[in-house]
């Protein structure tokens, strides 16, 4: 049967270009399997215009962030906006469309079919430079120990939850952290979470430019950029005092299953 009420939440931050279009490609695919759809916009301060493109778009809700805090803190105020429209099941990604529309029923499918309580889009062919993947690798062996079991794509942005799963992670890890989706998949392992995991094709971004914010907007440069040394850094630290090091919070949570 179709999910009564699917709400698709994304943060976005000078997505003008690509985004209308991203939506209404989700839009079509899920339609033969969501009786109601909704879009949950958390622009973070956009300067581009982003949430002009979206004006006029009845099933979508642009939440303007009160400053620009970055893609974590602005990824988790989507989700808990998405909340308040009381869907049967939410789905999270990034509003720089780097999925292919046919892959969302893909997802909800499986987490219907396999009464599931999350299920993660693992990303195949991703164009991202090889120090991005270098630091998913290295943070994913990390959650893999603490968790242990193998977690794949670690902190794939591209993943569909049950309200009562999103609502105990939600809980679980602070407002303004920068990494939440890699807390996720540690808290959803002792939290006893039923997971699934799916293939899902990897594309580069939309719009006229495939650099992200990461990036600054310049070409792809072969070493990491400043800009992204200080954030891994940063997130590293978050991940060992959230969620590895002995007394973490996230170390804490209790571990019996979600009540469905």
């Amino acid at each position: 049967m179709p999910v009564a009420h699917l709400v698709v939440v994304m943060p976005a931050y000078n997505e003008a270009e690509g985004i209308g279009g991203f939506i209404d490609e989700i839009r079509e695919h899920l339609a033969p399997v969501a009786e109601r759809i909704s879009f949950v916009v958390a622009d973070d301060q956009s300067t581009d215009g982003t949430p002009a493109a979206l004006d006029g778009i009845d099933d979508v809700h642009v939440e303007r962030q009160p400053a620009n805090r970055g893609h974590g803190p602005t990824a988790l105020a989507a989700y808990r906006a998405g909340m308040t429209l009381d869907p049967d099941v939410l789905v999270h990604v990034d509003g720089d469309g780097q999925f292919i529309g046919p892959d969302f029923p893909r997802l909800v499918s499986a987490l219907v079919r396999e009464n599931a309580d999350v299920v993660h889009g693992v990303r195949d062919g991703r164009t991202d430079p090889w120090f991005r993947k270098a630091l998913t690798a290295s943070v994913g062996t990390l959650i893999a120990v603490a968790a242990g079991r193998r977690i794949p794509d670690v902190n794939t942005p591209l993943r569909a939850y049950r309200p009562q799963a999103i609502n105990r992670l939600l809980d679980a890890v602070p407002a303004d952290a920068l990494v939440p989706h890699v807390h996720f998949s540690l808290a959803e392992a002792r939290l006893g979470l039923t997971v699934r995991y799916l293939r899902v094709l990897s594309i580069p971004r939309r719009g006229e430019s495939e650099t992200g914010t990461m990036w600054g907007g310049t070409p792809r440069p072969s070493l990491p950029p400043q800009r992204l040394r200080r954030f891994a850094r940063a997130a590293l630290g978050e991940v060992w005092s959230w969620s590895l090091k002995p007394g973490a919070p996230l170390r804490s949570i209790p571990t019996a299953p979600a009540q469905r």
